[in-house]
């Protein structure tokens, strides 16, 4: 599945959802509602951006430790920049994982951006075969580092929750390169960007409102 991300919900939404896992951000509620809708035994393959992954306010906290103590994450695949341009430019990652008991171990793995690429467009777009060494890997696990950085690494259950305090922005892109995007690519990253800062806005906002006895209008 690809939730949509960068949007922000109601207070009347959030209220559908525990109060532990309710977030104003549209990536963490359809996250929640995935895990209660995946039956025993049911896998599953999600699309969330970084946000999610490094996350530390109350709901992302609650919804990772959900997942690694109620589901077997056994795989993150952190995906190359711009795979959905010219739509988002959001960097994403799929997530993949079972209800069929709690995580032991996850495997990270960074799938790089093919040779002659520097970004995708819509002309020039991402390509099946382009998952090939994400495949080969899968196929036989193995960590690995290049240019002394860890390209695909396997951590416990215990790691990741005690050691790393839940992140999971594990195995993520180490050089960071400026890139020049289109004014409208510019304009949809802007707008992502608010979407989410008002979403971290209304939280602290609704839980300040919650301290002082309101009901968070």
């Amino acid at each position: 599945m690809n939730p949509p991300y960068g949007g922000s919900e109601k207070a009347e939404v959030k209220r559908h959802f525990p109060s532990d896992l309710a977030s104003s951000e549209t990536a963490d509620l359809f996250m929640a509602l995935i895990m209660y809708r995946l039956k025993p035994g049911g896998r599953a393959a999600v699309i969330l951006p970084d946000g999610f992954l490094f996350g530390t306010d109350n709901a992302k906290v609650n919804l990772k430790k959900k997942l690694l103590n109620e589901f077997n994450l056994h795989t993150v695949i952190r995906l190359p920049g711009s795979v959905f341009s010219p739509y988002t430019s959001i960097t994403t990652n799929i997530l993949f994982f079972e209800r069929s008991g709690p995580t032991r171990e996850t495997w990270f793995y960074r799938l790089d951006m093919p040779e002659g690429y520097k970004h995708f467009s819509k002309t020039k777009p991402m390509k099946p075969e382009h998952f090939a060494p994400a495949k080969e890997w899968w196929a036989n696990r193995r960590e690995l580092t290049e240019d002394g950085f860890a390209k695909a690494q396997k951590y416990t259950l215990r790691e990741l929750s005690e050691t790393l305090g839940y992140n999971l922005d594990q195995c993520g892109y180490p050089h960071a390169e400026e890139e020049i995007l289109h004014p409208l690519d510019l304009m949809r990253r802007y707008q992502e960007e608010r979407a989410a800062l008002n979403a971290e806005i209304d939280r602290v906002l609704a839980e300040i409102s919650a301290k002082l006895g309101g009901d968070g209008q």
